[in-house]
């Protein structure tokens, strides 16, 4: 078995290279694991990126869909951290930035969350990976 990487490449923290049969993630709790598709490991970085904040996170989808939050979501509900009425505006905002510009959106006075615009999978598209941000103060 040749054990050599072929390709590595660094994914909202963390890291993937290519082996025989697929790819693996450097943080994976099973250092075995082995994706078929690159794509299904940068899946699993984005909900271990989620998953490490303290703060709401989650992963809006194009349809508006969260398709995962980590356990502050939960303890909140997911309307109260992504409230129906900002969904397609946060997607929106997720569109308009480059790889590794994050912006900030405001929901309410005294509410407002980070947003990433990452391709996770070409076959759909960018995903917002959004992040509520603490004691936020818009600008004057």
């Amino acid at each position: 078995m040749n054990s050599s990487i072929g390709i590595a490449c660094g994914f909202l923290g963390g890291t993937i290279f290519s082996v025989d049969g697929g790819y693996r993630v450097l943080q994976h709790p099973k250092p075995t694991r082995i994706f078929s598709r690159i794509a299904d490991a940068k899946w699993f970085l984005a909900i271990n990126w989620c998953e490490r904040c303290d703060l709401p996170s989650g992963i809006l989808t194009h349809e508006g869909h969260v398709s995962f939050f980590n356990t502050a979501v939960l303890e909140i509900g997911e309307t109260a951290f992504l409230p129906l009425e900002h969904r397609k505006s946060i997607f929106n905002t997720c569109l308009t930035l480059s790889p590794g510009e994050s912006a900030t959106y405001q929901i309410a006075p005294n509410k407002g969350v980070e947003v990433l615009g990452v391709e996770v999978d070409p076959r759909y598209g960018k995903v917002a990976i959004v992040k509520e941000v603490a004691a936020y103060t818009s600008s004057p």
